[in-house]
C-alpha cells in the first residue's frame, strides 16, 4: 500500500515537472500593437440634376380630390417617359385642410387636400431645366427641391477607394509613431469605419431661389450660359486601425 502511493505521488510529481516545463514553452508571445486612425479627404464630381414636381388638389369631396391629382400626375408621366429622366413617388397623401379664421376665432374645414409628388433626375441639367420650365406655372403644379447630386454609380469606386487611402494613412501614422525605436507596423489586426459623411448642397427652392436670391447667389447655382452647375460632393472618411509592432 505504501509502495502504490509512493509511485502515484511520483508520477503525479514528474507530471507537474513537465507541465511546467512544457507550459512555459508553449506560453504564446505576447503581440504588441498600436491603435491609430487614419483620414482620407476626396471630392466627386455631381452627374445627376433632380426636381421634385409636386400636385396639389383642394375639393371638399375626396374622391374629386385625389381624382384630379392622380390625373394631373398621370399625365406628367407619360411626358416623363418620353425624355431620358429616372422618377420615382416620394409622397402620396390625402388629407383634411383647415385653416384658422381669425375674424371667427375658429378653425374651418377648407376640403380634402391631395398631394402628389415625384422627384425626377437626369445625368443632363439642360433636361431638368427643360422639366422645370415646362411645368413651372402650371395649375396646381409646384416645382420644388432643385439640386445637383452624385449618383450612388460614381459614389461607390470613389468611397471604396477613400476607404483604402484612409487605412494607407493609418499605417504611415503607425509607423511615424514607432519609428523613433527603429520599429515598424506589420500586420493589420482590425480596422474599423469611425465616420463617413458626404457634402451635398442642394438648391434652394427654384420659386423663391429666382424671385429673392441675389446675384452672388445665383451666379453660385448658374453658370455664365444660364445652365445650372454644383460643386463636387465632398466625402470624408475616417477610420480606426489596428497593427502589429514589429
Amino acid at each position: 500500500m505504501k509502495k502504490t502511493l509512493t509511485l502515484t505521488a511520483g508520477i503525479i510529481g514528474v507530471a507537474a515537472v513537465l507541465d511546467l516545463i512544457f507550459g512555459v514553452f508553449e506560453k504564446p508571445k505576447e503581440i504588441r500593437k498600436i491603435n491609430v486612425s487614419g483620414e482620407c479627404l476626396t471630392s466627386v464630381p455631381k452627374d445627376r440634376t433632380a426636381i421634385t414636381l409636386r400636385v396639389t388638389t383642394l375639393d371638399k369631396n375626396a374622391a374629386v380630390s385625389m381624382k384630379k391629382a392622380t390625373e394631373k400626375i398621370a399625365a406628367i408621366t407619360e411626358y416623363l417617359k418620353t425624355i431620358d429622366v429616372k422618377m420615382q413617388t416620394t409622397e402620396f397623401n390625402s388629407y383634411e385642410k383647415t385653416e384658422w379664421n381669425h375674424e371667427l376665432q375658429k378653425s374651418e374645414n377648407l376640403g380634402i387636400e391631395t398631394r402628389i409628388a415625384i422627384e425626377v433626375s437626369a445625368k443632363n441639367p439642360e433636361i431638368i431645366e427643360g422639366v422645370l420650365n415646362k411645368f413651372a406655372g402650371e395649375s396646381d403644379v409646384y416645382t420644388e427641391n432643385l439640386r445637383m447630386f452624385t449618383s450612388s454609380e460614381t459614389m461607390k469606386p470613389a468611397l471604396d477607394k477613400c476607404l483604402s487611402v484612409a487605412l494607407d494613412d493609418a499605417r504611415a501614422r503607425a509607423n511615424a509613431l514607432v519609428a523613433g525605436d527603429k520599429l515598424k507596423a506589420g500586420k493589420l489586426l482590425s480596422v474599423s469605419y469611425d465616420n463617413i459623411s458626404y457634402n451635398e448642397r442642394p438648391f434652394a427652392n427654384y420659386r423663391l431661389m429666382a424671385a429673392k436670391a441675389t446675384g452672388a447667389a445665383m451666379e453660385e447655382s448658374f453658370d455664365a450660359g444660364g445652365s445650372i452647375v454644383g460643386k463636387d460632393t465632398e466625402i470624408t472618411v475616417s477610420v480606426s486601425a489596428t497593427f502589429e509592432i514589429k
